[in-house]
């Protein structure tokens, strides 16, 4: 066999190696399927649903027949620009099961919201909003001690009420 001859067939059996790998590992890959909840035609999924993790405002949000993910992800403000859409969880708590209370993000919340917490109203939520305008975000839920107006009292009523993401 020339020389010639013996690498046209190395590279003939590689390149034929590539494609059957190839292959193989395209044959692996499959799409995501669809989730569908299956419902008994007589109970309507209707209540609450916690949409947390990277979205503008977590927390409860009604739920409603018919809703698709993306009309929650709305509901909950839109995502923010670290979320993972690949990868999202739904959890469907047990009857009686005791859930943590809402927290409300001392870095996304609107005044709105704010004023929800126990001893904050309109001016205190924003001198919250002011804080996270001028100093920045907020690294710890303890630095709302550093607001006028918010002392010890306030916070240990608020403590279990607020979190800060990242």
């Amino acid at each position: 066999m020339t020389k010639n001859r013996y690498w046209a067939l190395i590279i003939i059996l590689l390149v034929a190696i590539i494609a059957i790998g190839g292959i193989a590992a395209w044959s692996r890959y499959s799409q995501p399927q669809p989730i569908e909840i299956s419902i008994p035609p007589s109970q309507e999924l209707t209540g609450e649903i916690y949409i947390g993790g990277a979205v503008s405002n977590p927390g409860f949000h009604p739920l409603k027949s018919g809703n698709s993910i993306e009309a929650l992800i709305k509901a909950a403000g839109g995502t923010t620009d670290n979320a993972d859409l690949t990868r999202l969880k739904l959890y469907i708590p047990r009857v009686g099961e005791e859930l943590p209370p809402q927290k409300i993000d001392l870095n996304r919340a609107e005044a709105w919201l704010l004023m929800a917490l126990p001893g904050i109203g309109e001016s205190k939520a924003q001198a919250i909003i002011n804080y996270r305008q001028q100093i920045g975000a907020f690294r710890n839920i303890n630095e709302i001690t550093e607001i006028q107006g918010i002392g010890p009292a306030i916070y240990e009523q608020i403590k279990h009420l607020i979190t800060v993401a990242d």
